[in-house]
């Protein structure tokens, strides 16, 4: 696969806001694309995102969701405000071990109040078989950029 362009000033100020992410950093999170209303980040496999059974971990599936969505929220807004998760559902659809994970994070609804967004969470294996193993929604309330 070959690197994404991630050249635009909207690519860049959400690359420079993931890369403050502790989390995301840990996690190994990778920015695959980026567009208005729409940003896409993968997972990959590793011992930092499984669960007891040697499966992604939930709370790593809902947490790629929940920046993937929250990301494309971001996409929304100009310079100066950011986004905080207010709430998301999510289910859980299928179990993967190994191969990726990638969250495609979509704006359903931008408002200078609160943003409505959905991602899907797709596994990718080996041999580039992709399933769908998560949807979210979730609600953003912009907030004032503090650093």
């Amino acid at each position: 696969m070959s690197a994404p362009d991630l050249s635009s000033a909207m690519a860049q100020r959400v690359a420079a806001s993931l890369a403050r992410q502790g989390m995301m950093t840990h996690l190994e999170a990778q920015l695959l694309r980026v567009e208005k209303g729409e940003v896409e980040i993968a997972l990959p496999y590793g011992d930092k995102v499984t669960q007891q059974q040697g499966g992604f971990h939930g709370g790593a599936i809902g947490a790629l969701a929940d920046i993937a969505g929250g990301y494309a929220g971001l996409t929304v807004l100009p310079e100066g405000l950011e986004v905080v998760t207010v709430e998301y559902k999510i289910n859980f659809l299928s179990g993967h071990q190994e191969g990726e994970l990638r969250a495609v994070g979509k704006v359903v609804k931008g408002g200078k109040r609160i943003i409505v967004t959905t991602a899907e969470v797709f596994h990718i294996d080996a041999q580039g078989k992709k399933s769908m193993c998560a949807v979210m929604q979730q609600t953003l309330v912009p907030v004032a950029q503090t650093y």
